[in-house]
């Protein structure tokens, strides 16, 4: 241990002073220096001594922790070699008490654990000192400047100390520098105070890092950092807030009118000038977060890139301005001040109807750069100060970006009134007081700017507490934009999301509130408008330079379309004509037409474009009917129908006579060996098939063995029925498209048949047969069915080695025989007599061949107008007709006719055909006579009287008068399996009727009407008229919705579309009875569409309610409709009466092609049978 310290006594001794030189040490010894400890004042032990360490070059000055006041002096630093480092610690104090000292190490100079260094003399602070090392630590410790520090360091680190600097009223000595090349950072509540001017220079990171951490002068100038960070609770500050008299007080510009040049053109050197007006300046910073406080009376950022004010950060300058000023208030005689003026005038101060007014208004609100006023009376003890000055970047340097979430303000100061001091009453509510000052200047160069939420720029006037006084008038804020981009690149160069206030403060009692300040911006070039430079609103253009907004002028109504609205451009609009745009997509520039509106007015416009339509629709429909004409013009000549079943002839409609005798031989021969004609029951239908009685007929029972008769109709049955996934399949068509139903439904009748057919033909062994002859070659046994696929039969035929003469029989031996309708009656399948080569020879056996072809085919005509669901009604011009035309010239050949109904089903569905049967007596009606079918009067009563046993509330007990040539009831029952029909018990018939009973009244069979060429002419027009108007309303639909076009399309599926190529397909087909059953498909399909139809007009309804209700909001916006709002349903309501037509011309065209012989609806008898 080496010591040389002070002795301890009343007062301690000082501490000596020690050197070691050794360069070679093996263990470290230890060394006091340290004064000694005083027992007559234990806190000023005696001064630490100085310990030099030579090799390392290090002073250190320790005292051991010994409190102490008196110094330890350190004259002069020796320049060469210098020493390495300086610690002045624990609680030592150390002193350079020369007038210019220069104080220099190589390494650091710390200051620790209570040590203090001080420079100069308290009492005479005009030292000069230059303090340069590599680092500067201080912890827990003081650093006393009396005169002035130039100070130069790379790294400045501060713990829980102070640097305090008095540079005295020596004006010569006022501005100290501290500059350090690399960091300054000041932790734990660390202080640098100057109570004059002050300089902190540096090329990296100043950061006050927290709470108690301030750095303030009477004029604060901090330059050259890439960054300050302001943490929170720190603060910068300049001028002091409680400066004494000796203090280096900055001369605030109040009563100059004219604007400081510096502050609008400041210097680019950043030195500590006394001169300029800046109490506050931070000079050539990149970036500055502030989170604490900024405050100062003129605060000045220049050449700074960003500024960042968090939510618990602070600049202000508000109280930091005149006391008086420009604007400055006045005070009436009992002490109440009215407010300070700026930007709007002060508030008036009034006591008993006495009143003062307040301080004017002055300065340029387009360029401020003047302080804030006060109360205006310096005299008094107690005054309000105006808000001072923030000035953000330069003319030439503007900021690049200034954001905003907590508070920057300058607002003037409030007056708030002390009751006692003390026990003098200072002011009062009574007696008197000062008024609000007037807020102060806010003058921002800038690029971009962002305001918070919860952030607050102001310049507000402060208020007054005093009874009558009067409020301070808001100041100035001013943004000057540095560079606004205009056109193509413009940006938004300010988000304002939170408060900007200039608002007066208010007055108390009498006292009038201050006027409100100004908020400024510079001049907007063309197109934008605000103090922000904002685009001008949709619909309005500016092309003059200005920020009202009234220079934003209204585009002209007449240039902007229909279902257009004006749109915002980048940059905003400068000049007409406005940009705009369509409301939607589905509209097109520059008229906003829909697609159908363009094709229209293409044309013209509406008028021009239907006669366009229309004429085009003629000539094409004159092509159609001309190409027509040549491609089936020949197969709808009048005469016969061509033949369909190899050598069998449909002889439904007339016929050359000569074909009768080429082919009798064939017919004769055939008939020759038919036994009986067996009907299938049942429509053929998925839920109620095909399907044969169990037991055979009274014909047959001589040619088959019963039991296996019974398992051949079992067979047969088994085939006719159909698979559960038919019926669903045409279950789920029927909700889809029922036109493509009934084409399934049709195909799987047509395999069925054909499935039937080659059973018997090829499969099926006979075994039922007694024919040796018939089993061994599979003959006598034959399936057919009419073309409309609901009846089937099956003939029976003689083997050939039958040995009995009574077979076959004779026609007359077969009476009654019964003849069963095809179809049921509907509009696809209506009623028709099926005559082939048998039926033709066996009746030929009592009438003429040609007698009875021409008696089918009128029989065919009158049936095809029987319309199911109005049975009772349709069958009497049949039982009419069957009377005057058909029965009166059979009844000279000895052979009646009656019309009947045949094997009901379980099911209620019977089959409704001829009976015919020969006469008792040769009397017959004549044609004029009356044919009611009016019975006796007994057998009248004896019909009512019968039971209806029939489902469908037919008689099964009705007689029929012999004496007029009818066959018994019970004997045609028994011979038939039904019951004869006449007018008295037509209307027992129970007739089912469904929800499409109705369409009936579209889709029905009528008469021809000739001129076979014009309806089809007519067809073709209205089938292109149709698609055209499909495609019209499709694209009329496409201006509302896609969706309202797929809802067209998909319910039901395409059938809006497909009516066309079925029409097409239906009217050029080769002959008459293909081409008529196209037809009907076709009047299938455009019967269908009618739902699609129906879709149209909700969606356009749906769109029309819409549209009305957002007109009404709206009321410049224009309809979408081609002409008026009104008119949607144009287009739908055409299709609906397009549709109409064609399914009457449908009708027309079927029955032009199905009875090409009119005479057969003649009703005179004479005329019908000579043609």
């Amino acid at each position: 241990m080496i010591s040389a310290c002070g002795g301890n006594g009343f007062a301690g001794g000082g501490g000596g002073r020690v050197s070691v030189d050794v360069f070679s040490r093996h263990d470290e010894p230890k060394i006091y220096v340290h004064g000694g400890s005083s027992l007559g004042c234990p806190e000023n032990a005696g001064a630490a001594g100085t310990l030099y360490d030579a090799v390392p070059r290090s002073l250190i000055v320790d005292n051991y922790n010994k409190t102490t006041d008196t110094e330890t002096l350190l004259l002069e630093f020796p320049n060469q070699p210098l020493w390495t480092n300086v610690y002045v610690r624990n609680k030592a104090r150390a002193t350079v008490p020369l007038l210019w000292s220069r104080v220099q190490v190589q390494g650091q100079i710390s200051i620790l654990q209570g040590g203090v260094l001080s420079f100069g003399l308290r009492h005479y602070a005009t030292s000069e000192f230059e303090l340069l090392a590599e680092e500067l630590l201080m912890s827990d410790s003081v650093m006393k400047v009396y005169g002035a520090l130039r100070m130069s360091v790379k790294m400045f680190l501060m713990w829980n100390s102070q640097m305090l600097i008095d540079g005295g009223e020596d004006i010569n000595v006022a501005t100290s520098l501290l500059e350090a090349s690399n960091l300054i950072v000041l932790r734990g509540s660390s202080v640098i105070h100057s109570n004059a001017n002050l300089g902190v220079h540096g090329q990296g990171l100043l950061n006050l890092s927290g709470p108690g951490d301030w750095i303030e002068a009477q004029r604060l100038v901090l330059s050259l950092f890439y960054s300050i960070h302001v943490g929170p609770g720190s603060v910068l500050r300049g001028p002091l807030e409680n400066a004494t008299t000796d203090d280096v007080t900055p001369k605030l510009y109040c009563d100059n009118q004219n604007c400081p040049s510096e502050l609008l053109h400041p210097p680019e050197d950043c030195n500590v000038n006394a001169s300029l007006s800046f109490t506050l300046q931070i000079c050539r910073v990149e970036d500055i977060l502030v989170e604490g406080l900024i405050k100062g009376s003129v605060v000045h950022f220049h050449r700074a890139r960003t500024i960042t004010v968090e939510s618990s950060g602070i600049i202000s300058a508000s109280g930091m301005g005149c006391t008086g000023g420009l604007g400055r208030g006045n005070i009436l005689s009992n002490g109440i001040g009215s407010g300070g003026g700026h930007g709007g005038n002060g508030g008036d101060a009034c006591y008993d109807d006495n009143c003062v007014e307040g301080g004017i208004s002055y300065g340029n609100a387009d360029l401020p750069c003047e302080l804030g006023s006060g109360s205006g009376n310096g005299s008094l003890t107690v005054t309000t100060a105006g808000g001072g000055i923030i000035v953000v970047g330069s003319l030439e340097h503007p900021l690049s970006s200034l954001s905003i979430q907590g508070l920057v303000n300058a607002d003037g100061g409030n007056f708030e009134p002390a009751i006692r001091n003390g026990k003098f009453a200072i002011f009062d509510n009574l007696t008197g007081g000062p008024g609000g000052a007037s807020g102060g200047t806010i003058l921002l160069f800038l690029h971009t700017l962002g305001i918070g939420e919860s952030a607050v720029l102001s310049s507000v006037g402060g208020y007054s507490s005093s009874n009558g006084g009067g409020g301070g008038g808001g100041g100035r804020i001013h943004f000057h934009w540095a560079d606004i981009p205009t056109g193509d690149v413009y940006q938004p160069i300010a988000i304002v999301k939170g408060g900007i206030q200039t608002r007066g403060g208010k007055g108390k009692g009498q006292g009038g509130s201050g006027a409100n300040g100004t908020i400024t911006g510079k001049a907007c070039p063309k197109g934008l408008y605000g103090t922000f430079c904002e685009e001008c609103p949709a619909g309005t253009y500016k092309n003059v330079t200005g920020s009202d907004k009234s220079l934003c002028h209204h585009c002209p109504v007449n240039e902007l379309p229909h279902r257009a609205v004006y749109i915002s451009v980048r940059g905003g609009i400068t000049e007409t004509p406005c940009p705009y745009q369509c409301v939607s997509d589905r509209y097109h520039m520059p008229e906003c037409y829909t697609a159908l509106e363009e094709l229209i007015y293409t044309f013209g416009g509406p008028w021009l474009f239907g006669l366009f339509l229309i004429g085009l629709l003629i000539l094409l429909a004159l092509v159609l009917s001309v190409a027509r004409m040549k491609f089936v013009g020949v197969d709808e000549l009048p005469g016969p129908a061509p033949t369909q079943h190899g050598s069998q002839i449909d002889h439904s409609f007339p016929f050359l006579e000569s074909l009768n005798e080429v082919l009798e031989t064939n017919r004769v021969e055939e008939s020759q060996s038919h036994v009986h004609r067996m009907y299938f029951m049942g429509p053929n239908t998925f839920s109620e098939p095909w399907h044969l009685p169990h037991t055979p007929s009274e014909h047959i029972q001589d040619i088959v063995y019963e039991s296996a008769f019974n398992t051949f109709v079992d067979e047969i049955n088994a085939i006719a029925a159909y698979q559960w996934w038919e019926g669903a399949i045409y279950s789920v068509l029927s909700v889809l498209a029922y036109p493509l139903a009934w084409s399934w439904q049709q195909w799987r009748r047509r395999l069925k048949l054909q499935r039937l057919r080659e059973f018997v033909r090829s499969e099926y062994d006979h075994a039922c047969l007694r024919s040796c002859r018939s089993r061994a070659l599979y003959e006598g046994i034959k399936v057919n069915a009419t073309s409309d696929l609901m009846l089937a039969y099956v003939d029976f035929f003689l083997g050939g080695d039958e040995k009995r003469t009574d077979l076959p029989p004779r026609l007359h031996e077969r009476f009654p025989m019964s003849l069963l309708f095809g179809g049921d009656g509907s509009y696809m399948a209506p009623f028709s007599l099926h005559n082939d080569n048998i039926l033709t020879s066996l009746m030929s056996q009592s009438v003429q061949p040609t007698t009875w072809y021409r008696l089918v085919a009128g029989l065919n005509a009158q049936l095809r107008l029987v319309r199911r669901g109005r049975l009772r009604v349709t069958f009497r011009p049949v039982l009419r007709w069957l009377e005057t035309h058909a029965n009166h010239a059979l009844s000279v050949h000895g052979v009646r006719v009656d019309l009947a109904w045949f094997q009901a089903t379980s099911s209620g569905y019977c089959h409704y055909g001829l009976v015919v049967y020969a006469l008792e007596e040769e009397r017959c009606p004549a044609p004029g006579e009356s044919t009611d079918g009016t019975l006796r009067t007994e057998e009248r009563l004896r019909i009512q009287s019968v039971k209806k046993e029939h489902p469908l509330g037919l008689t099964r007990n009705r007689a029929h008068l012999s004496s007029g040539g009818r066959i018994e009831d019970n004997y045609m029952r028994r011979r038939t399996n039904g019951a004869a029909l006449d007018v008295n018990n037509l209307q027992m018939i129970d007739e089912k009727r469904d929800i499409f009973y109705l369409l009936s009244f579209i889709l029905q069979n009528t008469k021809p009407v000739g001129h076979q060429d014009l309806v089809g002419l007519v067809i073709s027009m209205l089938l292109l008229g149709d698609f055209s108007l499909v495609l019209l309303t499709l694209l009329q639909l496409y201006s509302i919705s896609l969706v309202d076009v797929f809802l067209v399309l998909f319910i039901l599926p395409f059938g809006i579309l497909l009516p066309f190529p079925v029409g097409i397909n239906a009217l050029f087909s080769h002959g008459p009875r293909r081409s008529a059953g196209l037809a009907r498909l076709y009047a299938l399909w455009n019967l269908t569409s009618f739902i699609n139809v129906v879709v149209a007009f909700l969606c356009g309804y749906i769109h029309y309610n819409s549209q009305s209700s957002s007109s009404k909001r709206q009321p410049s916006f224009q309809p979408w409709s081609i002409m008026d709002e009104s008119e949607w349903w144009i287009f739908p309501a055409g299709l609906v009466l397009c549709k109409l037509f064609q399914s009457q011309l449908i009708n027309w065209h079927v029955a032009n092609l199905e009875i090409q012989d009119r005479s057969l609806y003649s009703n005179d008898f004479e005329l019908f049978w000579q043609s």
